[in-house]
């Protein structure tokens, strides 16, 4: 049976444009996210989340996406273990 350290997504490495990657996490993510989709053009806006509630794309993105494309460049997430699994 896996580990359910396996189903864990508490803690993410995040790549941004003229940064160096950072570890952050969950919470930390959404609030960046957040920043990010309030602040695209409309026409930045990617096809999956037209049509859906703004309210609603950093719940999308957090589920189904690992990337944004944003006026300054494109942002990647990827969740991560820190710790040994036994």
């Amino acid at each position: 049976m896996p580990d359910s350290i396996m189903y864990q997504e508490d803690t993410y490495v995040l790549l941004a444009p003229d940064l160096t990657e950072q570890f952050v996490t969950a919470v930390e993510l959404r609030s960046i996210l957040e920043g990010l989709v309030a602040a695209l053009a409309p026409d930045q806006v990617p096809r999956d989340l037209q049509g859906l509630a703004p309210a609603t794309w950093v719940d999308r993105l957090l589920a189904t996406a690992c990337t944004l494309d944003t006026a300054e460049g494109t942002w990647q997430w990827y969740v991560v273990r820190l710790e040994k699994t036994r």
